[in-house]
């Protein structure tokens, strides 16, 4: 699927060179080079590596990968002559052989042009609450242009020197959030240099930025599943208080680790049963009319708020009159990975809406014991590795 980091060695080496990036910053940074903005280090350079790139084609990889061991032997060999005199003009002409030889890629592929917060990290922590005020600032600021739906069909749109795009697809995705940040707070402009989407400003804060970054997240997740019948791009569980039945307070994302089913139960619907594979988290409806005290909680915990069931109804694409009967699968690193739908009985493999392209390990495993079984089996054995940019996330 899209949106994931490709298995194997591809991805340690993205892996490898997001941190050797990050590395650079926080040295940097330490040594006065990399000012904050914006709260974080900043990215001091013009351009960075292109992890999009790598992604996408796999040759390309191949030869970043031995330019890189070739550079390593090189780097080497010249450490070696520093302390083998005899053996130095030998050393030397390894080095210099392996500098030639090296299938060095093209710079246009290699690097991407960077912003100063290229390698910024959303703070908000995708909360049920900070999705809403997304939404809420997207309808004052972004609505007129990229429309209610986020196709980029605003009431506004045609007036623009460039039609807005959707932002539905694969674009969040594509982009590293920091830079998305910062085309937010700051504009994008043509290669003529004129405004093709003017920024925020300074007038929302950093936290309301990030905050519609995750409500476009959120939409997009939601249009994606409505339209193709899957996440292309993982999403995690909209984080948010929950009480459990031991009376001890938490958040969702404190259940990391472990196998949530969430569940959006029916009016006067019996709690679902306890199932000692995974916690049951019930999504709590709000109180009739008639004034009625509301349902006990499920059988393990209960998450309440009108903010909960909106940004739950936004990644489901759903609307929230709709959300009633609907559970949700989330894994043990808090990506939804499956979908019920209301007045299907069980589960199987086939309500998995976020695939992996991880491979289970070699053996032949134990028949399932009934769908679910088989669902959380598939589930545990292909996690997810999201990336955004081409680098983990």
């Amino acid at each position: 699927m899209d949106g994931l980091l490709p298995p194997g060695w591809p991805g340690d080496l993205l892996a490898g060179l997001q941190q050797a990036q990050l590395a650079l910053r926080a040295a940097l940074h330490a040594l006065g080079l990399a000012p904050d903005l914006h709260g974080q280090p900043a990215w001091p350079f013009a351009w960075r590596i292109a992890g999009e790139m790598l992604a996408l084609d796999a040759g390309h990889a191949r030869r970043v990968a031995a330019s890189l061991a070739c550079l390593a032997l090189a780097v080497l060999a010249l450490a070696l002559a520093l302390f083998w005199r005899r053996a130095r003009p030998a050393l030397g002409a390894l080095a210099l052989a392996a500098l030639l030889l090296a299938p060095w890629p093209q710079a246009g592929l290699l690097l991407a042009p960077a912003t100063p917060t290229s390698f910024h990290a959303s703070p908000s922590g995708f909360t049920a609450e900070g999705i809403v005020r997304g939404q809420h600032l997207y309808a004052q600021q972004c609505l007129r242009c990229h429309g209610a739906d986020g196709r980029g069909e605003g009431p506004q749109a045609s007036a623009l020197g460039m039609w807005p795009p959707t932002l539905n697809g694969s674009l969040l995705w594509k982009r590293m959030e920091g830079e998305l940040f910062w085309r937010v707070r700051h504009g994008l402009a043509g290669r003529d240099g004129r405004p093709t989407m003017p920024g925020l400003g300074g007038q929302p804060s950093d936290v309301q930025v990030w905050e519609l970054l995750d409500f476009l997240q959120a939409q997009a997740a939601g249009q994606t599943l409505r339209e193709s019948g899957a996440w292309a791009q993982p999403v995690r569980l909209p984080d948010g208080p929950v009480r459990c039945l031991r009376g001890n307070r938490r958040t969702a994302r404190s259940l990391a680790g472990q196998r949530v089913r969430l569940e959006v139960p029916l009016a006067g619907a019996p709690a679902p049963a306890d199932d000692p594979r995974l916690v049951t988290l019930q999504l709590a409806l709000p109180l009739p009319l008639s004034g009625a005290p509301p349902a006990p909680p499920g059988p393990d915990c209960e998450m309440a708020g009108a903010a909960a069931r909106a940004a739950l109804a936004l990644v489901l694409g759903v609307a929230l009159d709709a959300l009633p009967g609907h559970q949700v699968m989330v894994d043990r690193q808090g990506w939804l990975r499956a979908v019920g739908r209301p007045g299907r009985a069980g589960w199987s493999e086939d309500d998995l809406v976020c695939r992996s392209e991880a491979r289970p390990a070699p053996g032949v495993a134990a028949p399932a014991a009934d769908g679910l079984d088989g669902l959380i089996r598939r589930m545990d054995a292909e996690p997810v590795r999201p990336v955004r940019g081409g680098f983990a996330h």
